[in-house]
């Protein structure tokens, strides 16, 4: 079992040096990223990665020079190949090689590279919850694209762990947005509340995880959904909290900027959602 890569439908190893001086992934940051997870030697909602992959080129105008059946088949060779079976695929493509220019270059063709190593569990904090900060929302205004310009996200996550914290809860202006690596819910009275993601409003990732959350765990568990933006005040009134993304899953927020979040312990809602998309793991891969 160990970590390797393919570039344009090519394994190599992760020491072997493949990006060009002149790649505009390296130069501008001009490019999009997926991370899918693998559960039992099979990936999870690769088709809803990959169907985000093409609007993330749609969007930035890079040409999607690889069929959904051929991006599968590179994730099942990572697998295959690498023998990781409990891991995470990194898939990035950049609009492509050419001599450093602002503009777009011409007769250029995008670049794709892929990565797969194992994935960390989570278990403590699924099951103990985390501790989340405030902290300013300094991205660029399509958080919609998952670019691969992150440089907002790293500053906002290097000063939730500089505080002793999990992760950062991002607020632009009077509301909280996201997190730095995945997306926020709060729960009141029963109700989820979370950022709304494109078309309505650009400035959140309409997370992968998110969406399963919103449109298979909730309505099986009779719960509601508010998409509206919300203040750190509100949601340090709120009874739990929690992120969600790819590499995250679904973990508990325990408390904000210090303060307890409701009991200061993991919810019984959460615990309910944790147990839903757990369960569709489990039946989308083959585990139990």
């Amino acid at each position: 079992m160990r970590p390797i890569g393919l570039v344009d439908g090519r394994l190599v190893d992760l020491n072997e040096n493949v990006v060009s001086m002149e790649d505009r992934g390296y130069q501008f940051g001009d490019g999009i990223y997926e991370v899918t997870r693998v559960y039992n030697g099979r990936c999870f909602a690769l088709k809803q990665h990959m169907d985000r992959a093409y609007r993330s080129l749609r969007e930035l105008r890079i040409p999607a020079t690889y069929t959904f059946d051929e991006l599968k088949s590179f994730h099942e060779l990572l697998i295959k190949e690498s023998g990781i079976t409990e891991g995470a695929i990194y898939m990035q493509i950049t609009r492509g090689v050419a001599p450093r220019a602002h503009g777009f270059p011409e007769n250029v063709v995008p670049r794709l590279t892929m990565s797969i190593r194992p994935a960390a569990a989570n278990t403590a904090l699924k099951e103990g919850g985390a501790k989340g900060l405030f902290v300013p929302d300094e991205r660029w205004l399509r958080c919609d694209i998952k670019s691969i310009n992150l440089l907002g996200n790293i500053l906002g996550k290097q000063r939730a762990k500089e505080a002793g914290c999990f992760e950062g809860l991002q607020v632009r202006g009077e509301y909280v947005t996201e997190g730095t690596s995945s997306n926020f819910f709060v729960i009141k009275d029963d109700v989820l509340w979370t950022h709304p993601a494109h078309p309505v409003s650009n400035l959140i990732l309409k997370g992968i995880t998110r969406t399963i959350i919103i449109e298979e765990i909730l309505p099986s568990l009779g719960l509601t959904v508010v998409e509206k933006p919300f203040t750190p005040a509100f949601a340090k009134s709120a009874d739990e909290a929690f992120i969600s993304g790819t590499n995250s899953e679904i973990i508990p927020i325990i408390s904000l900027d210090g303060a307890p979040v409701g009991s200061g312990q993991v919810g019984p809602i959460t615990r309910k959602i944790q147990a839903a998309y757990e369960a569709i793991i489990d039946r989308e891969c083959g585990r139990k």
